[in-house]
Formats: structure tokens, C-alpha cells, sequence
């Protein structure tokens, strides 16, 4: 008797589900074809993301080595469109490289393209604030102290590993400037920066100690 009970509701299951894929088989059909699609689609994009990176490291290394060989008819556009492409390895190298060799004299297309890398560009956190910094490096010799401070803020208010490096350069700036009084105050931030860089601080301390003790 319980063998001819599980024998029946076991038939009377896989008529269930026959009765359910059949009832059901357009939406089962549209969904598997949607999860195949979602598949082919992400390594489709795979395959393209790692071709396209291999094909921009090319076009950046042949940059590099045209430009060796006295060859800098395109070096400023093809280093520019590496930043453009927004790389998170390449488009930083591509910059600093335009940068260390002088070979933009027009600042603000400069900072047009720090601008692209540290608001449009998936960068580690403590890349983009190293790009950062160095956009405020870059500018302290032409701005006015809002102006950067507005760059170095988003260091200043942080935990960075750069945040030192920012203190230490808007203290030099204002030591410059002559004004001693707010050189001290960026100095004195340095030696209670918990994560400060062992030689910024020691050279906050000797300016601290040399030129603006009280």
C-alpha cells in the first residue's frame, strides 16, 4: 500500500512539473537566453577590455620611444588621448610623463587633464590622492592661496598617506610668501598627522626649530 501511495505521488509530481515547463516555456526559454546573453556578454566585454588595454600599453610605449628618438610631432596628442581613455595604469603614466619632460606649456590643459584622471578616472583612493598632490605641486608656483588650498583640501580633511605631503607644501608656500605665522601653523599640523612620512616630519621639525621658533 505505501509503495502504490509513493508511486503515485511520484507521478503526480513529474506531471507537476511537466504541466509547469510546459505552461511555462516561453518565460523559461526568455530567461535562460537573457542568463546566456548576460555570459556572453561579460567575457565579450573581457576579451575586448584586455585587447584594448594591450592595444593602449603599445600606443603608449611607442610614445615613449618616438619621443627618444627626436620624433615629437604627435607625443603631446598621443599621450593626451592615453589620459583620455581614463586607464588607471596608463593614463596617470601617460600624464606624468608629458609633465616630467615640459612638453605642455599651456597650464590649464594640464590641469584639464589632472582633472580627468582625478574625477573621471577609477583610480585606488590613494593614487587618485597622490595625483592630487600633485596637482597642487604642479600649481604652487602660479596660484593664489585659496586656489590651492581648493586643490590640497580633500587631503587635508583626510586620513591620506599624502595628507603629510600637503601640509608640507602649503607650508612652504606661506614661507614664501613671508607669512610666517600660517607657515607655523601647516608645520605644527605635520608633527600630529598620525600616519605623517618620517622625513616630512623631520624636516618640519628643522623649520619649526631653524626659522620659526618663537
Amino acid at each position: 500500500m505505501d509503495e502504490d501511495i509513493t508511486i503515485i505521488n511520484n507521478s503526480t509530481r513529474n506531471q507537476k512539473i511537466k504541466d509547469f515547463l510546459n505552461k511555462n516555456k516561453r518565460l523559461l526559454i526568455f530567461i535562460f537566453s537573457g542568463l546566456l546573453l548576460i555570459v556572453i556578454s561579460f567575457y565579450s566585454y573581457q576579451i575586448y577590455k584586455d585587447g584594448h588595454r594591450e592595444w593602449l600599453s603599445e600606443k603608449y610605449n611607442d610614445a615613449i620611444i618616438k619621443h627618444k628618438n627626436g620624433e615629437n610631432d604627435n607625443i603631446i596628442l598621443e599621450m593626451t588621448e592615453v589620459v583620455e581613455d581614463k586607464d588607471s595604469t596608463y593614463s596617470p603614466l601617460a600624464l606624468y610623463y608629458l609633465i616630467d619632460n615640459n612638453l605642455i606649456e599651456n597650464r590649464e590643459k594640464v590641469n584639464d587633464l589632472f582633472d580627468i584622471l582625478i574625477e573621471k578616472t577609477s583610480l585606488e583612493t590613494e593614487i587618485k590622492n597622490l595625483i592630487i598632490y600633485k596637482k597642487g605641486l604642479f600649481n604652487a608656483d602660479t596660484i593664489n592661496e585659496n586656489e590651492l588650498l581648493e586643490i590640497l583640501n580633500p587631503l587635508i580633511n583626510s586620513k591620506s598617506v599624502w595628507k603629510s605631503h600637503a601640509l608640507y607644501l602649503l607650508a612652504e608656500y606661506f614661507y614664501s610668501k613671508n607669512e610666517k605665522q600660517k607657515s607655523k601653523e601647516f608645520f605644527d599640523q605635520i608633527l600630529n598627522v598620525e600616519n605623517a612620512n618620517s622625513d616630512i616630519v623631520k624636516e618640519a621639525q628643522k623649520r619649526l626649530n631653524r626659522d620659526l621658533s618663537e
